[in-house]
């Protein structure tokens, strides 16, 4: 019987410890993060998009940068299509440069139509986590519903970009705009 309570202590004292030593829940930019890079998947690009072939491919971030190193880690030493994947940071919309994936801070806002009229046929998709009554024409936009990261997509936005966004994005999103195919 002694043995039997030295063993369920013993249980009981290495379930508390790997609960304390656990690592704790990735944050909202932790996870954005890994969704802009999981985007390099599941969305095609035009040939315009990346005409030198040299090119690397481009994430980048306008205004206040919320991911820190995140982005930064979560894209290091990953390629696409053959490509080296960069992260370039914009602090206002004159900075900005040809990107691949451009994520709008809350705090380029004030610039955000001036943004996407510079970005019309570029083959830049566009997102965001701006609130989700915000202007239209950003392609993805995160929303966060009983704290989980959700994705809102615009698919006019998408075509009249020339992106081609997998079903595989498409299906667990939010899906709005004139055709709910892509």
């Amino acid at each position: 019987m002694r043995g039997l309570r030295y063993l369920l202590g013993g249980v009981v004292s290495l379930a508390l410890l790997s609960r304390a030593v656990a690592a704790p829940p990735p944050t909202e930019y932790q996870v954005k993060a890994v969704f802009l890079f999981n985007f390099t998947r599941f969305v095609d690009w035009p040939p315009t998009a990346l005409a030198d072939p040299q090119a690397p491919f481009v994430i980048g971030v306008l205004g206040r940068d919320p991911f820190g190193r995140m982005l930064d880690d979560a894209v290091r030493g990953e390629q696409v299509n053959g490509r080296p994947l960069v992260v370039e940071r914009y602090r206002s919309r004159t900075e900005l440069k040809r990107c691949q994936i451009l994520f709008i801070d809350r705090s380029a806002g004030v610039d955000l139509a001036p943004v996407l009229t510079a970005l019309e046929g570029a083959g830049t998709l566009t997102v965001s986590d701006f609130e989700p009554d915000a202007p239209r024409n950003v392609t993805i936009r995160f929303l966060e519903e009983d704290h989980r990261i959700r994705l809102r997509i615009d698919v006019d936005s998408a075509r009249s970009a020339g992106l081609t966004i997998s079903s595989k994005l498409l299906r667990p999103a939010q899906v709005v705009g004139s055709s709910r195919e892509n």
